[in-house]
């Protein structure tokens, strides 16, 4: 299984290290990038270890939780592909 990183997901990585380095903290925004970077490897080797996102209820829409973020990946015949990282009190929603 290929892991790979969708344009959206990487924004959203740039965005969190962008507030943690206007907060004067870079290295917690690096920290937190890296650390889910990192988590999201299980999944070349276990695809399904994420819930199935409850907004959804899509089998191939999946998330890893990483306190406080919410990792969203599309799980497909040969590759797992992150596609968002979202606080996890935020509420998500299907592009029309």
């Amino acid at each position: 299984m290929e892991l790979r990183i969708a344009q959206s997901a990487l924004k959203d990585l740039l965005a969190i290290q962008e507030h943690y380095s206007e907060a004067g903290v870079p290295h917690i925004g690096n920290e937190y990038v890296a650390a889910i970077l990192e988590h999201a490897e299980i999944l070349v080797r276990h695809p399904d270890a994420g819930r199935i996102v409850s907004e959804f209820g899509i089998n191939h829409i999946r998330e890893l939780i990483h306190s406080p973020f919410r990792v969203v990946y599309l799980r497909q015949e040969t590759e797992v592909v992150l596609i968002r990282v979202w606080r996890s009190e935020r509420q998500l929603e299907l592009p029309e």
